[in-house]
């Protein structure tokens, strides 16, 4: 489905960035999965406007109401992938969720930033030198090597099946947890499922190479080993700066570098809220959702003059 701007993420920067949008009369969608940080505040009582206070989860719920009310298409989903399609001038991009692809020529990351790291010894060690955070930054590295993904979720699949093009081997490690939806997704594919194992075993810890100089393996908790060239990490679902590695923005440490209109380097692409780092808090989180709102409705109105 074609939209004019799709906002990835619910939380307060997302919809107050569509709320703009749409009041400004394009055709807005917001797309999003998970658990926010929101829900996890059990009170909010620095925030304008509620003088007894607010449970995060009600006022993460109360934004997603007033989208929907408002008439833009709330779409709970996971995001695996996006894209860009075409260049500037006619920038057009692809995001991919719950089997599903929408287009637009402008997105608007409000994700958070999400970035997990799995309790596993050796992994900080060896960031950088076999252990990424990204398949499409990092995957042309492992070309006829064998690598491993670690996860248990869609976002594992998605990095394992980029890196099954390129990789001689690879295995999705779900460090003991419930591997059900990865077998799931992979069936809808017999070329996967083929060329993607699946081990369950809890992964005790990141062994060096020879040199100890990169990653060489993996020990499991029942004491064996697996040789490895390359160990991604894909845990929980993408969050912000994960996209941004995918769609080569620039980053500050793990936050989105952002303009003074939440502008990225990308033509077209916003950021606003905890994905950009700063203040984590929700009067931080609307403003620069509105900020980036308003952005993205300049920049489409411009691309509209332009044609």
């Amino acid at each position: 489905m074609n939209y004019e701007i799709i906002i990835i993420g619910a939380g307060p920067a997302g919809i107050s960035s569509a709320l703009y949008a749409k009041r400004a009369n394009l055709n807005v969608a917001v797309i999003y999965s998970g658990e926010s940080q929101l829900e996890k505040a059990h009170k909010i009582d620095n925030y304008y406007g509620f003088p007894e206070g607010i449970t995060g989860q009600d006022l993460y719920a109360n934004g997603i109401a007033q989208a929907k009310n408002l008439g833009i298409d709330v779409i709970e989903a996971e995001v695996t992938h996006i894209e860009m399609l075409a260049p500037p001038p006619k920038t057009q991009y692809i995001v991919k969720a719950g089997g599903n692809e929408y287009s637009a020529p402008s997105i608007i990351l409000a994700t958070g930033n999400k970035k997990l790291r799995p309790q596993i010894e050796g992994i900080v060690d060896f960031e950088g030198k076999g252990v990424s955070y990204c398949a499409v930054c990092d995957g042309f590295f492992y070309r006829k090597k064998n690598v491993a993904v670690i996860g248990s979720g869609i976002f594992a699949v998605e990095e394992a099946t980029h890196l099954a093009h390129i990789a001689e081997s690879v295995t999705i490690l779900t460090d003991g947890k419930d591997d059900s939806e990865i077998r799931t997704e992979l069936s809808k594919d017999s070329s996967l499922s083929e060329k993607i194992k699946i081990d369950g075993r809890k992964v005790a810890k990141i062994l060096p190479n020879a040199e100890n100089t990169k990653v060489g393996g993996v020990s499991f908790s029942d004491g064996e080993t697996l040789s490895l060239d390359g160990v991604f990490v894909a845990l929980g679902s993408a969050g912000a700066a994960d996209f941004a590695k995918k769609l080569g923005l620039m980053l500050n440490g793990d936050s989105i570098a952002v303009n003074e209109k939440m502008a990225t380097n990308a033509p077209g692409i916003f950021s606003c809220g905890n994905a950009n780092g700063g203040l984590l808090q929700v009067c931080k989180a609307v403003y620069e959702g509105g900020v980036a709102g308003l952005a993205a409705v300049d920049y489409i109105r411009n691309l509209k003059k332009a044609d």
